[in-house]
């Protein structure tokens, strides 16, 4: 009887999240139309808890915790009060971003616990802390005109934190990525990387002439050293490009573009020829099965777990994603297609595409340019490292080490993640109030003339 739940449950969950992702891009037929847009946003909204308490429903099933029973309850409060709370201070947020962060949360919330209720507690915190600081930054945006002349407090700021963590940082898989503060472990990368957006955004939003760029690409590439030097290759990556895209959209001059991507191939084979675990890595991606028993472990059992979930995957609680070494960080993605399938997994990759697609509507949409490269650059950043995670995880790309955005158990980079949708809703707000303030302008003049 149990295994006809969870299998009658999984493909529920798989039709919930489907509509959900059609969705997410049938809203953009109606870009005009509030009363539309309004019943899309609240189709979603049930959509996500109907899929959250079926998951929940199964997991109390399969495992008999009642434990689960309070903490189902605690996360429909948390969830209702994000969504509750930017209704309430923030009428012109945008509910399509609103409702994505909340689904990838859920479903953070879903793996995590299948995986270990421990971890899966400990992000709730960290979603708590999220929510309290997302709701805050919109608000900030607002009131503070600072953020572009703080170049030089961006510079020393994040390298200063980077370069803590380069000298006195703990080695993880070969990296240096966290620091160790009491019984916290922080990763400052996670947070510098807006810095550093911030950084780009402050020196190119007025002057894009050779000397601005020269001088924006030097201060760039001591983020990126810095990273180098802690051997954390991922985030240089990610730094990187995201440096690449908005110095593009800035002056609009491809050779930029062009020259930092044959700058990219460069190092990228300096890195491979250095460092001994980028070798390891690239041989796992290369030819697994070589080196099954030890570099290619990991990314075999990801592999393996993808093949064995299939289309419709086994259902929660019925797959062995214990079995792949760090599951619940890098690996998350591997978990969800074993047990979720792999119609579920691809919706999940077309929700954070259309996040992307939304940061990117919100940049163009944006007449201030120095809000709008921040926009750019925020949306690469998530855009990258969906890529870099996914693509790892699939074969597609070696295993950067970086995690799933709102997905990943890990309290920097949740934290991080919601910072940057926090911004985006401030900079959707500012959008849409300046759109307001041309509407009313124009009336005015009809009703004079």
């Amino acid at each position: 009887m149990i295994h006809l739940i969870v299998q009658a449950s999984k493909y529920l969950m798989i039709f919930l999240f489907l509509v959900y992702t059609f969705e997410c891009f049938h809203v953009f037929k109606f870009e005009g139309e509030e009363e539309e847009q309004k019943h899309i946003y609240h189709v979603q909204r049930t959509l996500l808890f109907l899929f959250h308490f079926d998951a929940f429903l199964v997991l109390y099933i399969t495992t008999k915790n009642f434990q689960l029973i309070g903490f189902y309850l605690m996360q429909v409060i948390i969830i209702a009060a994000i969504i509750g709370t930017y209704h309430l201070f923030y009428k012109h947020a945008s509910e399509l971003v609103l409702n994505n962060m909340c689904m990838l949360l859920t479903i953070g919330f879903v793996i995590l616990t299948r995986i270990s209720f421990e971890k899966a507690f400990r992000q709730f915190i960290f979603v708590c802390a999220g929510f309290v600081i997302s709701l805050l930054i919109p608000m900030i945006l607002q009131n503070m005109t600072l953020f572009r002349k703080l170049t030089w407090v961006y510079v020393i700021v994040g390298v200063g934190a980077l370069g803590v963590v380069a000298i006195a940082g703990q080695t993880s898989y070969g990296a240096k990525l966290s620091l160790s503060i009491g019984p916290l472990t922080i990763q400052p990368s996670e947070f510098v990387k807006i810095i550093f957006v911030m950084f780009i955004a402050s020196m190119l939003y007025q002057r894009q002439n050779f000397h601005q760029v020269m001088v924006t690409s030097i201060f760039s590439a001591v983020f990126v050293l810095m990273l180098v030097a802690s051997k954390d290759l991922g985030g240089a990556l990610l730094y990187f490009f995201t440096y690449l895209v908005m110095v593009y959209v800035a002056t609009r001059r491809f050779v930029y573009f062009g020259g930092g991507i044959l700058a990219m191939i460069v190092a990228s084979l300096l890195g491979y020829r250095l460092f001994d675990h980028v070798q390891a890595r690239v041989q796992a991606w290369s030819n697994p099965l070589a080196v099954i028993d030890g570099a290619g472990y990991q990314v075999c059992q990801s592999l393996f777990a993808i093949g064995t979930g299939g289309w419709f995957g086994l259902g929660l609680g019925q797959g062995l994603p214990e079995k792949i070494p760090v599951v619940t960080k890098d690996f998350v993605f591997a978990a969800i297609s074993e047990e979720l399938g792999g119609v579920f997994a691809l919706c999940l990759i077309m929700v954070c595409v259309s996040c992307f697609f939304m940061i990117m509507n919100v940049a163009m949409k944006l007449r201030d340019n120095y809000y709008r490269l921040t926009a750019v650059g925020l949306g690469t950043l998530y855009a990258l490292q969906v890529f870099l995670t996914i693509g790892g995880v699939i074969k597609f790309i070696p295993s950067t080490g970086v995690t799933l955005p709102l997905v990943s158990y890990g309290g920097s980079s949740l934290l991080s993640t919601m910072i940057v949708f926090g911004i985006i809703q401030g900079l959707y707000i500012m959008q849409f109030d300046g759109r307001t303030q041309k509407k009313e302008q124009k009336r005015r003049r009809g009703r004079k003339e």
